[in-house]
């Protein structure tokens, strides 16, 4: 009687351990299918390579401008897909070219594992950093944002 109590358990361990361990497998297999899909996970390394960008909305209470002030901006983007970019820009502000030759700029990127994310760029055309909020679709393919401190949002593109 013992040896058939002891048995039955232990078959009911062993089935309870193998459904744990085809549990953890079927979890891994659906993230690894999720990466397949499209469905990857972000990160930094998502953003790779060069993006060209149009950027168009209002700059709003700017020091030296009208309250609301029309901005659009054009350029290319290098993502080093380690955090760090740069890029280069041709800013018209109220109608008007800000510098005629094209504007070298600096900055540093995070993006989370949902595909937000935020980033801070350097440029001479700012008196401040520019902090963006963003978000990365189409697999990495193109990014959206917006200035957090004014009406400008910005596509980027992925330069095949």
């Amino acid at each position: 009687m013992l040896i058939s109590r002891v048995s039955t358990v232990a078959s009911r361990m062993t089935i309870v351990c193998a459904m744990l361990g085809i549990g953890s497998l079927a979890w891994a297999e659906m993230e690894d299918e999720a990466r397949g899909n499209g469905e990857e996970i972000c990160s930094n390394r998502t953003l790779r390579g060069d993006y060209g960008y149009a950027a168009a909305g209002v700059l709003l209470n700017t020091p030296g401008l009208p309250p609301v002030t029309q901005f659009r901006s054009v350029g290319m983007t290098h993502f080093d897909g380690k955090g760090h970019l740069r890029w280069l820009e041709r800013t018209v502000i109220n109608g008007k070219l800000v510098n005629p030759d094209w504007t070298a700029a600096t900055g540093t990127y995070e993006v989370n594992s949902n595909c937000t994310g935020t980033a801070v760029v350097h440029t001479p055309n700012s008196p401040v950093p520019l902090n963006l909020a963003l978000v990365v679709v189409k697999d990495g393919k193109e990014i959206h944002t917006v200035l957090e401190t004014d009406a400008i949002s910005t596509v980027f593109k992925k330069v095949d």
